[in-house]
């Protein structure tokens, strides 16, 4: 378990540190001569290894079977189903996301539309900071450390999340009394009824 745990965890460091290095070089080239150059060093790996186990068979120190087979091998492609449900799923997320922005440029609800206000706002400052780029190469870093982080912290992590949202909780119902014109908060007794004071 432990060496499946690290091969999975090497295989995971090398895509990130592909991943990285790729998009830093988008700071100084552009995304044209990044693919291109990447997709040279790929071919001139894959031709060269492919050429060693050639030589390595011609010479009776092989058995002749393709360095690659269990890429070319891997099944790569949707049954008419699998295409019709992620297609229909698709379409469904963007109808979905299209749906909101409506409500939420054409004010259904004026509590969400503020909450969107301000998060755009805090966008501006955040284009201000960094480019899309830097963003993007964040948001990958993050996106392969943060599953680590949380299984190594994971009770410190739950709790720390609790509170925050029990934060936002309280913020929320407060601006959501204050948006409909005040008053105490809702009784949360069953049935509306007080307790007796004695």
């Amino acid at each position: 378990m432990d060496l499946i745990y690290w091969k999975d965890t090497e295989r995971s460091g090398m895509v990130l540190t592909a991943l990285v290095v790729g998009l830093l070089s988008l700071f100084q080239l552009s995304i044209i001569s990044v693919v291109s150059t990447v997709s040279l060093a790929v071919m001139c790996f894959t031709i060269s290894v492919r050429i060693y186990y050639q030589l390595l068979y011609i010479l009776n120190w092989g058995d002749g079977e393709h360095p690659f087979k269990s890429y070319l091998d891997l099944n790569i492609s949707f049954s008419g189903e699998q295409a019709d449900f992620y297609m229909q799923k698709a379409i469904s997320l963007t109808l979905s996301a299209v749906d909101t922005l409506r409500r939420l440029f054409f004010v259904e609800n004026l509590f969400e539309s503020l909450k969107f206000l301000f998060l755009m706002y805090l966008v501006t400052y955040l284009g201000g900071l960094c480019s899309g780029l830097t963003v993007l190469i964040i948001s990958v870093i993050a996106l392969f450390s943060l599953p680590l982080f949380y299984e190594r912290w994971q009770d410190q992590v739950d709790g720390f999340i609790g509170k925050i949202q029990a934060q936002i909780d309280n913020v929320k119902d407060f601006l959501r009394r204050l948006a409909q014109g005040g008053g105490p908060p809702p009784d949360t007794t069953p049935g509306g009824a007080k307790p007796k004071t004695q």
